[in-house]
């Protein structure tokens, strides 16, 4: 029975490459393998309620990028600060290294300070949200006066108030922009 194969029959087998498919015993429509559903997955339903972050993804959130943000804006104003000192003797070795310098420092300080702000930005805007067991623009406002206080509390009083009221103003007009960029601009 073997033998009755003819050798054409054969070499037609070898000669087309057998493709191999994982999922032929699965039973399952190759549609349903790979239309993944688009909206986030949660375990239970009150988090799937939730519409905001956790205080820890908010504090990582907002330390990172304030830190981030800082970190540039020193970094170019150190570049500005670094071409200023150039004197008319400086080979481009010495002046790269002018530039490099005074970015690094000033993108450190910078990113330090921008870092704690919203380290105490994220932290207060939290603990105000969970006292007051509603998340809304009072929230973030009253979280940015609260910062700018403590920002400048060991500077004195006077100096408290005003950085307090320099932050909770600007975290209201972030708020208002914000806002008004959802209402009125198409995306």
């Amino acid at each position: 029975m073997a033998d009755s194969i003819s050798s054409s029959d054969r070499e037609r087998d070898l000669s087309k490459p057998r493709l191999y498919n994982p999922y032929q015993d699965l039973q399952v429509p190759m549609r349903n393998l790979y239309e993944l559903p688009t909206s986030p997955e949660f375990l239970f339903v009150e988090e799937a309620r939730r519409q905001r972050r956790s205080w820890g993804e908010n504090l990582t959130f907002y330390t990172g990028c304030s830190y981030l943000a800082g970190a540039v804006g020193g970094a170019g104003a150190g570049l500005v600060t670094g071409v200023k000192s150039f004197e008319s003797s400086d080979t481009m070795k010495l002046r790269v290294n002018r530039i490099l310098n005074a970015s690094g420092h000033s993108g450190r300080v910078w990113g330090n300070r921008l870092g704690v702000i919203g380290l105490l930005y994220a932290g207060l805007e939290s603990g105000i949200v969970s006292l007051r067991d509603t998340d809304d623009v009072w929230n973030s406002v009253a979280a940015g006066l609260g910062t700018g206080a403590l920002y400048r509390a060991a500077r004195g009083v006077r100096s408290a108030a005003v950085a307090g009221a320099v932050g909770g103003v600007l975290v209201g007009v972030a708020v208002t922009a914000k806002q008004a960029v959802k209402r009125y601009v198409p995306i």
